[in-house]
């Protein structure tokens, strides 16, 4: 069977930009807890504040969203979101040279990488909807977790020798180059499509939006009005999408209980079954395998069963093997063992999940509304992620480590009853669907019938 992507020179470029970026970010992951830590001897609590620091911009990711999608070129978006993280990480090694790297520059870092992220996440959307065909929708979404499955697995290991042979801050640097690379090949995509499917000119218009008819002419409200009034009509539409509302409350949900059970699991591994960093690396390591077969098996996967069969199966699948932990015991191998095999089910969970998922939403998703969903989406998807985190560790103190496991387990295999009475679980091939077209809160958009196909 021929691959829908043959010939896609466009892709392979945005595909390889996306690569170089995803193996610099395993590096920093990496390094930025190493600073705060070895250079500055930072308490728990500070390191945690460092990835509350990074996720906390997403938080605002709506209203950048509404934003986003009142400009005319995503690209330059993308483009400025990598120069952005590029400046940002490169401060890190020019202070070290001078001894002066602080926590205070660390958390800022922190802070205007993520904000970067998330305009990179919003502009991503549209992008991805002009540069891809409808039937390649699978395909390439499971080209593109299929790389960051293969930089979790190897990333890490890259990064340590760097951090070992560089010193952390230096090794940083890698990742502002990848983001550099990543900037001058993403700058060279050319799309054919136009960059929205209403009159979207120079001023942003989005066609027949609202009783003014266009988000260039903000009316008497001006820019910030007009910011505002996206992002409740991208939260809105969410809302009320059958597919979205759905799959935005099951994507919550299990992040919600996964991050629970995500920051006790190095915890418990090395305190409750007594293993050393090497075998919990080991066991990462080997487990990480599972996100890189799924992502290359759920193409074939949503093929022979459905693509909204598969992402149910994946719902379950991602949050379940967390019980397993809780019920590890045994010789030393068995315990590593047991550890591996969660994260290697975990991982092929969450790629069988996320890929038709992902497939799905860019197939129902009107053009002109694609940025303030993703940016609807993003605000309450990930802005649960650091609370689940939080009562992950009340409930690890209260209750102790596996039982906290167990409620991890069980509340993320829960999510999947958002989407078993909505569409989703009937979907076969995301390119059969067609965009749902809902009236806009504002009272703008078409006011055309719902429409799908399954």
């Amino acid at each position: 069977m021929t691959s829908p992507l043959r010939g896609h020179r466009a892709f392979r470029r945005f595909w390889a930009g996306q690569a170089v970026s995803q193996f610099g970010d395993r590096v920093s992951e990496l390094a930025l807890p190493l600073i705060a830590v070895g250079a500055l001897d930072a308490s728990t609590a500070q390191v945690a504040g460092l990835t509350a620091a990074l996720w906390a911009p997403n938080l605002a990711a709506v209203f950048l969203g509404a934003w986003v999608d009142g400009r005319p070129d995503q690209r330059r978006l993308l483009v400025l979101a990598d120069l952005v993280r590029a400046a940002a990480l490169a401060t890190l090694p020019v202070a070290a040279l001078f001894g002066a790297v602080t926590l205070g520059q660390l958390y800022a870092v922190a802070v205007v990488t993520g904000a970067a992220g998330v305009l990179f996440g919003n502009a991503y959307a549209p992008f991805f909807a002009r540069l891809v065909p409808r039937s390649a929708y699978l395909a390439a979404n499971s080209r593109l977790s299929g790389t960051r499955s293969a930089a979790q697995l190897a990333g890490p290991a890259l990064g340590g020798a760097l951090v070992q042979a560089l010193t952390a801050p230096v090794a940083v640097l890698a990742d502002a180059v990848s983001f550099l690379v990543s900037a001058l090949l993403v700058g060279g995509v050319r799309t054919d499509r136009p960059p929205t499917d209403g009159a979207d000119g120079p001023d942003g218009a989005d066609g027949a939006d609202g009783p003014d008819g266009a988000d260039g002419a903000d009316g008497p409200d001006g820019a910030d009005g007009a910011v505002l009034r996206r992002a409740r009509e991208g939260l809105g539409f969410v809302l009320r999408h059958p597919y979205l509302r759905a799959s935005l409350g099951c994507c919550t949900t299990v992040n919600f209980f996964t991050f629970l059970g995500y920051g006790l699991t190095v915890l418990f591994a090395g305190r409750e079954l007594g293993l050393s960093a090497g075998r919990i690396g080991l066991a990462f390591g080997l487990g990480a395998t599972g996100g890189l077969l799924g992502a290359l098996g759920a193409p074939a996967l949503s093929r022979r069963i459905g693509a909204g069969r598969t992402i149910v199966l994946g719902a379950v699948l991602f949050p379940a093997p967390i019980a397993l932990l809780a019920v590890a015991g045994g010789p030393v191998w068995a315990r590593t063992g047991v550890l591996a095999a969660a994260e290697f089910l975990s991982g092929l969970g969450v790629m069988l999940f996320d890929v038709p998922l992902n497939a799905v939403q860019a197939a129902v998703v009107p053009d002109r509304l694609r940025s303030r969903v993703s940016g609807a989406f993003a605000t309450v998807n990930y802005g649960v992620r650091p609370l689940g985190a939080l009562l992950g560790g009340l409930l690890g103190t209260v209750l102790g480590l596996r039982p906290a496991l167990l409620v991890a387990a069980l509340g993320g295999s829960l999510a999947v009853l958002w989407l078993l009475p909505s569409p989703v679980p009937g979907v076969r091939a995301p390119e059969s669907l067609v965009p749902l077209d809902l009236p806009l809160p504002s009272g703008g958009g078409r006011d055309g019938a719902v429409r799908a196909a399954r």
